[in-house]
């Protein structure tokens, strides 16, 4: 997929530094950042500006993960063109993916629904329930989604 400002592909493992410090600038969950996995978008100078992942949970547990834009590459349809790459892909369904809830529409509008708590497979229970016990400690109200598709 190209587009003027990007274009879309699979990663380079001479990119894997560029995916890890993306994941970490945005703020995301920086476990199980195996490049091989990674569809990314890169500017017309090869810089990756995006990159995203379907990360397996087991055999049969996979999760839409490290949805990440450079802050400066945001509005642009980045994320959008990384997400429908990766789903283009045919990974396993149900598929999840956890985001904040301000992020919960533009998953929506990908056909993600929002899951509650015994709805969901055990891994994304604990990580839900370790974020609601970290209430305290977090600066802000937003709630942690897990969403299901298919």
């Amino acid at each position: 997929m190209c587009l003027a400002e990007f274009t879309v592909r699979k990663a380079l493992e001479s990119e894997a530094r560029q995916i890890n410090h993306l994941v970490h600038l945005v703020g995301i969950n920086p476990t199980g950042l195996d490049w091989r996995r990674f569809i990314v978008a890169v500017d017309p100078m090869g810089r990756v500006v995006g990159c995203g992942q379907i990360k397996p949970h087991g055999k049969d547990l996979q999760e839409l993960a490290s949805i990440a834009v450079l802050p400066e590459h945001r509005g642009m349809g980045i994320a959008r063109a990384i997400i429908t790459e990766l789903l283009s892909m045919e990974p396993h369904r149900p598929l999840y993916l956890m985001c904040m809830s301000h992020n919960g529409p533009i998953y929506e509008k990908f056909g993600f629904q929002n899951v509650s708590p015994d709805q969901m497979p055990r891994y994304f229970q604990r990580i839900h329930r370790l974020f609601e016990l970290a209430h305290a400690l977090r600066k802000t109200d937003e709630e942690l989604l897990v969403m299901k598709l298919g």
